[in-house]
């Protein structure tokens, strides 16, 4: 796994259901930090063989800071032997898990197979999925993300949330990362008013179903845009 600690400091940009390797290629130098590939069910699921090769090209890439962006796979319900029977075939860095995985499965995953795992909660509203959610988790995870309940909906979830989750997640020591709806048009509005330590986007930066460079390389041009203006 590529260290953090070499990383820089700002929001972490993840760019999540590839499935070409041109499109990798053209993100070549952009400062994105992660890149996902879905292996649950979806219009943009890739096989496992398709994914390590996919993975090959992510670590030809270099950001700004001279590092590889990390290959982030996307899993609902996978059991602990799904999971390194497939990492013998893609190698990934982190394993992003959205179903109901308690946090002795996420533990055992970090201890077995020596991926980082990101845990996903939905933002439904209802006080039984509230922040609290997150404190279970403690030392079994490496970050935790929000999203629209559904996941993978295009539509954004209330952002008023963001912040009870964002302390939930401070308190467990991981940082937040936030999806759902995301875009280069509405990006720079969650980043004005939340801080969130990353974003995850994927219909955002698509044109007719087809991830967009263009879409991609103005959302990333947006984060980093807002960064500078902050620490002015």
């Amino acid at each position: 796994m590529n260290s953090e600690a070499a990383r820089s400091s700002g929001t972490r940009v993840k760019i999540c259901g590839l499935r070409d390797a041109g499109t990798i290629r053209a993100m070549d130098g952009l400062p994105v930090d992660e890149i996902g590939f879905m292996f649950a069910n979806s219009k943009r699921r890739v096989s496992p063989e398709l994914a390590g090769r996919l993975i090959g090209e992510v670590r030809s890439l270099q950001t700004p800071d001279g590092l590889s962006p990390r290959a982030v796979g996307v899993f609902v319900g996978a059991t602990l032997e799904q999971l390194r029977e497939l990492l013998a075939v893609a190698p990934l860095d982190v394993v992003q898990l959205h179903g109901e995985e308690s946090a002795d499965l996420c533990a055992a995953i970090r201890k077995e197979l020596g991926v980082e795992v990101w845990k996903v909660f939905p933002v439904t509203g209802l006080p039984s999925d509230g922040p609290s959610r997150l404190f279970p988790y403690l030392g079994a995870v490496d970050a935790v993300l929000i999203d629209t309940a559904g996941g993978g909906t295009g539509r954004p979830f209330a952002w008023d949330e963001i912040n009870s989750y964002k302390e939930a997640a401070k308190q467990i020591g991981v940082p937040l990362y936030v999806a759902g709806g995301l875009h280069p048009g509405n990006i720079g509005e969650l980043l004005d008013v939340y801080t969130p330590d990353g974003v995850d986007v994927s219909s955002g930066v698509e044109t007719d179903g087809v991830k967009d460079t263009e879409k991609i390389r103005l959302f990333v041009e947006r984060v980093k845009l807002h960064e500078s203006s902050a620490g002015q």
